[in-house]
């Protein structure tokens, strides 16, 4: 590994030379006067090293400084690097020798994408649940906005801040991620914990019936509605806050820690477990999203609603990540601020040339809020930075119009049940995403990009990404005929009105979605819709005769002669476009997740060493307030605006949409998608020429490319 290049006692690099400790060249007489013929041994050489184990521990333990006594007789050689910051592993003062081994980013690394994992989840859960939460109950406008972006909000507010003061002891902010992220997914639990939800739905029957007792409107759960939306605004409020040190501080703690050319590889891994944590949730989630009400008589229907079994598996969910989540805190807790190797890192780090004025390359700053501000003002001056990230924020919209809108578009589209469509959905996301951004990283580190290259990746990502993206539009099946929707009742009734004289008898309620395909491969609403008068059941399923509205078609007879008009469920489409679907939108987010790292990346080589963590804290406030903030409602509102037919219950209130026109949210996904990629490449065009035209102005600051390995600098060999 790389800490184990560095470190080589015996290597004869010219830096390696140069960074000798500063314990070796007090060391140094001591060596000169020993007798001739003693063999040279590295025993008082390692038995210093674990001497020095107990002083350090009791640093970090206390907070001391190491005090460096001044000698006349030592002096320390030009170039020369003091590891002295470097310190072992372990819990507080309690450091023990055989943790050394794990004393190393590739131990970090674990821990770190369980924590990653554990995050994931929540996002996938909650998502889930708020979704099917809202489809249940009538909120206020003000309630969905804290439900939905309570969690972009919080992270925005705190993302610089932890940037700037966190930037310094970067582990303990670990620590407090690992419980922030346990704590807020048990409030996310908590209303599933502590009490059932009460609310019950009142069926009316869903027949052709001249008189029916029609209820009254009845009173939602108030009570579980209210706790769980404090609850959820809160647990999301607490993952807002706990997610920053892991994204802004997590990736330049990694940064310091491998050479750079090995960090993209190191940030892809991180990048692929969070999309898979998150993709994993959104799949456990998915057996508990409730269907649309399919009520058949009178009769309490609260299975699945607000049963307890419903209740407990969401609870069970959050606890198990909650549970994960606190097992990486002591482990967490062991690693140092500065892992053995960093030091000889950043000290080759520095020697490389950069893209900033010369004058901030020693760049010293307090933690005073001028500070702050005098930090904030260099980056908001640097147009590159703010161009990447405005193209990072409109990237990210392309994986929210996927994890919010893909699942409606493939339930209406392929006629897919919800829970299908919700899993279906998940699937394609982990490979997709996950798979995207670790190759991203990959190829990056590979090819050793240089700040240029790695803007050209991404825009010859994008546009291929782009590519994929118009063919599928081209990937649509044709809609069913829905009576009162596209089909008017063989003539008799019109479009847009799900009533016709050959039902206006039977009192149908447009709040009861219980779908059939007549025998005349038309679909109705409802069996009342088509004028069914009764129902057997026939092999646990329900079909229905005598439905005065069906009047062509195939007869069929069941076991006891009686002919079959309708049977439940949506007809078949006919469609068999699913799999290209599949496959033209994993490949879309496959070439938008190559993008990922190498902003990041790009980012970062922007900026000077000390500015790295608050420039990753002032693209993620960008992020917010450009992408994830509107991006959700932007997905939704498209996708509202493509209703035909919207549930309006007995007591006038507006509910979830029944029927989409599909032509029209095919045209919308897509659009929008598209125009989010066409802004990413625009953004980076623009950060692109901007950097070309000041390297060449600055002959001080050369592209450093190294394309022949045969040709590499010494010194970047041994990183």
């Amino acid at each position: 590994m790389f800490v184990g290049v560095a470190r080589h006692p015996g290597s004869q690099d010219e830096v390696s030379r140069g960074v000798e400790p500063l314990e070796a060249a007090r060391a140094q007489p001591a060596k000169d006067r020993r007798v001739k013929g003693t063999p040279k041994s590295s025993k008082p050489r390692k038995k210093h090293r674990y001497l020095r184990l107990l002083p350090e521990a009791l640093i970090r333990f206390g907070g001391f400084r190491k005090r460096t006594k001044a000698k006349s007789s030592v002096s320390k050689k030009p170039g020369e690097v003091n590891d002295s910051l470097e310190q072992p592993c372990g819990l507080g003062c309690l450091v023990s020798t055989c943790c050394e081994c794990c004393n190393n980013i590739l131990c970090f690394m674990i821990f770190y994408c369980i924590l990653l994992i554990c995050q994931g989840v929540v996002f996938g859960l909650i998502d889930v649940s708020i979704g099917d939460f809202q489809k249940e109950y009538q909120l206020k406008t003000i309630e969905k906005l804290a439900l939905e972006k309570s969690y972009d909000i919080s992270s925005g507010l705190v993302a610089i801040f932890i940037a700037f003061y966190g930037d310094r002891k970067k582990v303990i902010w670990f620590v407090a991620s690992s419980f922030l992220i346990g704590l807020g997914s048990l409030l996310c639990a908590f209303p599933s914990i502590h009490e059932e939800n009460k609310q019950s739905k009142v069926g009316t029957e869903d027949i052709c019936e001249e008189i029916k007792v029609v209820s009254g409107c009845q009173s939602s759960g108030i009570s579980f509605q209210s706790k769980y939306l404090s609850f959820f605004i809160l647990g999301q409020t607490v993952q807002g806050i706990a997610g920053m040190p892991l994204y802004i501080l997590g990736i330049t703690f990694i940064d310091e820690n491998v050479a750079t050319h090995s960090a993209g590889i190191y940030l892809g891994i991180a990048e692929c477990t969070l999309m898979i944590g998150y993709a994993l949730g959104y799949v456990l989630g998915a057996p508990l999203v409730k269907v649309p009400e399919n009520t058949t008589s009178a009769t309490n229907t609260t299975v699945n609603n607000g049963s307890p079994e419903w209740l407990w598996t969401w609870w069970i969910n959050f606890l198990f990540a909650a549970v994960v989540a606190w097992c990486t805190l002591i482990p967490l807790s062991c690693f140092p601020n500065n892992m053995p190797g960093s030091t000889r890192i950043k000290a080759r780090k520095r020697k490389q040339l950069h893209f900033f004025d010369s004058r901030l390359k020693d760049l010293k700053l307090g933690t005073s809020i001028k500070d702050l501000c005098a930090a904030l003002w260099i980056l908001m001056k640097n147009p590159v930075l703010i161009c990447l990230a405005l193209s990072k924020a409109t990237e990210y919209l392309v994986i929210i119009g996927a994890s919010e809108f893909l699942p409606i578009y493939l339930e209406n589209q392929f006629i897919l049940t919800p829970t299908v469509a919700t899993t279906l959905a998940g699937l394609v996301l982990i490979p997709g995403g996950a798979l995207g951004q670790l190759l991203g990283g990959v190829i990056v580190s590979t090819l050793e990009m240089s700040c240029k290259a790695l803007m050209r990746f991404i825009m010859v990502t994008s546009v291929i990404s782009l590519i994929l993206l118009v063919f599928i539009i081209f990937v649509r099946c044709n809609p069913v005929q829905f009576a009162g929707i596209n089909e008017d009742y063989d003539g008799t009734g019109k479009l847009g009105n799900l009533t016709a004289p050959c039902n206006e008898k039977c009192r149908c309620s447009s709040s009861i979605y219980s779908s059939i395909c007549g025998r005349d491969d038309i679909e109705y609403f409802s069996p009342c819709f088509a004028g069914c008068t009764y129902s057997k059941a026939q092999n646990q399923k329900k079909m229905y005769y005598n439905c005065s509205c069906i009047k062509e078609g195939l007869i069929t007879a069941d076991a006891e002669g009686d002919f079959i008009d309708a049977r439940p469920g949506k007809c078949d489409a006919k469609c068999y476009k699913l799999p290209l679907f599949i496959a033209f939108i994993f490949s879309t987010l496959i070439f938008s997740g190559f993008s990922g790292v190498p902003s990041v990346l790009a980012m970062m080589r922007v900026v000077p060493d000390k500015l790295r963590s608050l420039a990753l804290g002032v693209s993620y406030v960008i992020l917010r307030i450009f992408g994830t903030i509107p991006g959700p409602s932007i997905f939704k509102m498209s996708g509202e605006t493509s209703c035909i037919l919207r549930d309006v219950n007995k007591c006038g209130h507006t509910g979830r949409c029944w029927i989409y026109n599909k032509t029209k949210m095919a045209f919308l996904l897509v659009g929008i998608c598209f125009l989010c990629k066409l802004c990413t490449i625009v953004f980076t065009t623009i950060a692109f020429f901007i950097y070309k035209r000041r390297l060449n102005e600055n002959t001080d600051f050369p592209d450093v490319t190294v394309k022949n390995p045969k040709v590499k600098k010494k010194e970047e060999t041994d990183l």
